[in-house]
Formats: structure tokens, sequence, C-alpha cells
């Protein structure tokens, strides 16, 4: 039960005096001040507590986060923990993204970046994508409440075939569901969702594609592979997570990825001193997980401009 209710039904009750009541529920309302010093050495400004709902947004864009209860590695807690969340990638992209482009959020979770592009960039269209239901209704919600317009939101994922899939959700952990058991977790929930092929929507719906943010927790080869004519034809600006030990799941290696785009001419990159640095294959001490990859002719005035 929550503690305030406990608290206050203690007093209700006459188990407590008042003055007993008072002291004690102010050692739980004393942790708002906590936070309201604690957070001007953050990206958050403020955290709103509404009925039933906390809110936080972010200092530098104004935008506002709703904060899932028990989902301890969302993007607000994250820069409570750590002071920011993923900046340097997020300015990367808005150097790569022009005001018009169409931009494809695979594996949206609840819109940190679709939400931050569509802000930054308010002539692009966002087109966000998040199989879990349950997320997707957050997502919904953060659009939503900051009174965006530019965001499209899709219930379904991306796979290399279509279909219905089990995908592994942790409701503790929601930026970690994937299309594979990637913890052995007992409270893991297993939840039947809807799976495209990129390739088969964009012939259906004529979609323009200029660039793909895609992480999906170790699926990325299959997001890929059911996207290369897209990737061929319209050569989007890709950025990919890639982590050794999702991949491993999948049973490929990241570098299977880098060499699929380099075949259609795309250069793999990471980000170092806010620059992009040609990088080559990953190997054991590879300790990046955030990838660009550009087309050495489509994008070369921008590898001019932002690569070192």
């Amino acid at each position: 039960m929550n503690r305030l209710n406990e608290i206050k039904n203690d007093y209700d009750s006459g188990r407590i005096t008042k003055s007993d009541y008072i002291a004690r529920m102010y050692e739980i309302h004393s942790v708002l001040f906590d936070y309201a010093e604690f957070i001007e050495k953050t990206n958050i400004s403020s955290i709103e507590v509404r009925n039933n709902r906390v809110i936080c947004t972010f200092r530098d864009s104004g935008i506002k986060f709703i904060c899932n209860k028990n989902d301890k590695r969302l993007a607000p807690f994250d820069t409570l923990n750590f002071g920011s969340y993923e900046i340097d990638e997020l300015e990367m992209q808005f150097n790569l993204i022009e005001p018009d482009y169409s931009v494809f959020d695979i594996g949206g979770n609840m819109g940190w970046y679709s939400m931050h592009i569509a802000k930054e960039k308010p002539g692009a269209k966002i087109f966000a994508f998040e199989p879990i239901k349950s997320t997707f209704d957050l997502l919904n919600e953060n659009i939503r409440i900051n009174g965006f317009t530019n965001i499209e939101t899709f219930n379904y994922g991306f796979s290399e075939t279509e279909g219905e899939m089990t995908f592994y959700f942790d409701p503790a952990l929601s930026v970690n569901a994937s299309l594979a058991d990637l913890s052995n977790d007992t409270q893991l929930v297993k939840v039947i969702c809807n799976v495209k092929r990129l390739d088969n929507l964009i012939k259906e719906k004529k979609y323009k594609v200029d660039f793909i943010k895609c992480d999906v927790e170790g699926a990325e080869l299959l997001v890929y592979k059911g996207g290369m004519e897209v990737i061929s034809n319209q050569k989007p600006v890709i950025f990919s997570e890639m982590l050794r030990k999702w991949a491993a799941k999948f049973n490929y290696h990241p570098n299977q990825i880098i060499e699929l785009l380099s075949e259609e001419g795309y250069e793999c990159y990471i980000l170092k001193n806010k620059k992009l640095k040609a990088f080559g294959l990953v190997d054991e001490t590879t300790r990046e997980t955030n990838y660009f990859f550009l087309h050495k002719e489509k994008h070369i005035e921008k590898i001019k401009r932002f690569a070192e």
C-alpha cells in the first residue's frame, strides 16, 4: 500500500496522534524539497504531480514526459540519475535531419526521440512505430500533452517477415521489449504484437523515408533485411543501436549490419567529440552502442560537414 495512505489510515483510525501523523507525513513530504534542489543539476526543469500522474519536463526542450510507475529506465529517470540522456546523439540527429525530412522512429517506445525531433524540426514528419500496446498508449499520451501535430503513430513493429509475433516485455524495463528473451527474467510478460516488413509498408503507403532511427533490442538486422528495397532506393540516413549481447540472441553479429549496409554504399560512424568518426568493425573491445550510417554519395555534403 502507498505509505501516505497507510499513515493516513493510522491517523483516521486513531492508532496515532495528530502530532505523530503530521511528523510522519512530513518525513515523506520533505522529499519534494530534496528534488527541488537535486534537479537544478540535471536536464529536468520540473516534476509535476497530477491526478495519478508524474510528469517531468526537460529543461532544454520544454518537452513533458509521463513517468510510468515501476519503469526504472525511462528517459526522465536516466536524466535524473545521470544529468542528461543521449544528448549528443540527439544533437547529431538534429544536424542530419533536414527541415522537411520524413523520419521513421522504429522502436519508438514512449516518444523521447520522436518528440524531440518534432520540436526541433516542426516541418518534418515523424512516423513512430511501437508494437507494445501499453507503451504505445503512453507514447500517444505524451504526444497529446505536448500538442505535437507532426507525429503519426503506429501500433506495430518491423522484421524480415510479417504476422503476429511474441514479444518479451518487462513492465519495469519497457525499453528492453524485444522479439527475443533478453534476460530470462521471470517477470517478463509475453505479448502478441503485429509485425510488418518495411518494404511492404512503403510499397503500400508510398512514404518517403529520409531518416531511420532503429532501436529494437537486437532485432535491428531483421528490420533492415525487411527494408532493403527502401534502403537501396531511398538511401535514408540511419541511426541504429547495435549491441553484441542483444544481436547474439538473434544469432548474428553487429558486423553483419555494417557489411549489409556497406554493400549499399553506406559508411558507418560513431560519435566522438560531437563529430562523426568513421568506424570499421565491432570487436570485443568496442564500447559504443549507437551508430550512424550515411551513404557515401547521397550524403557526401553531410559527411564533409559533420565528420572528422
